[in-house]
């Protein structure tokens, strides 16, 4: 398959979840209240990354790296202001509150029928939702730091 652009990415906010309840790719996909968050410009990155742990041996002078705790990161999420939008709406609740929420990011790399595309599940919490107004000709835009707790399961494109 060919390289793909991220036009038609669909970012969803669901249900707030417990890890017992979300903590694998059949419960994910079992969820279910999923709300499509509007007018997404910019998707930032996530994934693991291990911490680097660092030795120092005093007898041969090397550091030797060490992979350590691993960090899905946090996803900036770049949005045009939108009131009465319900994901960004929903966003807005979940910043308030401490608990943590399902989030489904839908790829548009599928080649056609029969494949679908790939989908990432991951539990998250709503750290900031900060407004960006600009100058005359800027659009007002939210910016939403997805704090990932949970490790990112991917259901990948298959043929259906």
């Amino acid at each position: 398959m060919a390289v793909v652009t991220a036009s038609g990415t669909i970012v969803e906010i669901g249900p707030q979840v417990v890890p017992s309840v979300a903590d694998t790719l059949v419960e994910f996909q079992a969820l279910s209240g999923w709300t499509p968050i509007g007018e997404v410009e910019s998707v930032g990155e996530f994934g693991d990354q291990a911490n680097d742990v660092t030795f120092s041996a005093v007898g041969d002078a090397r550091v030797r790296h060490i992979k350590g705790a691993r960090d899905a990161g946090v996803m900036a999420l770049v949005c045009g202001h939108d009131p009465q939008d319900t994901g960004q709406a929903a966003l807005e609740l979940a910043e308030q509150t401490k608990f943590q929420f399902a989030f489904r990011v839908t790829l548009p790399d599928s080649p056609g029928a029969p494949f679908t595309n790939t989908i990432y599940y991951f539990r998250a919490l709503v750290g900031s939702r900060r407004k960006n107004i600009g100058n005359n000709d800027n659009v007002i835009r939210n910016t939403y730091n997805v704090l990932l707790v949970s490790e990112v399961f991917t259901a990948p494109s298959v043929s259906a």
